[in-house]
């Protein structure tokens, strides 16, 4: 598909992107370029090869669904916030993000 620089100044318009009057016909001749490239890579025999990489076939990684106690310290939360840098009250302490 050969692209003109009356397409090319429509696709600007409709992306409101303003592109100067002298940059049109080389932006065209590009944009042939690439789509003559597209058109080369569709004449590719690719029957019979297989994907090598696909989300569609993936099986995520399962675990049994078990219920736990949370808290480690054996009904005391100590144990949870042993590491943290700062507590309060049994809390972690955060600094403020949202103002």
């Amino acid at each position: 598909m050969a692209i003109n620089k009356d397409i090319v100044r429509k696709v600007a318009h409709l992306a409101r992107i303003a592109e100067p009057e002298e940059r049109l016909e080389p932006l065209a001749k590009e944009l042939s370029g690439i789509l003559g490239w597209i058109e080369q890579l569709n004449e590719v025999d690719v029957e019979g090869v297989e994907a090598m990489a696909s989300t569609v076939d993936a099986a995520l990684p399962l675990r049994d669904d078990e219920v736990v106690e949370g808290d480690t310290g054996g009904g005391k939360s100590d144990a949870i916030v042993a590491n943290a840098p700062k507590t309060e009250d049994h809390f972690f302490v955060v600094p403020k993000v949202v103002e």
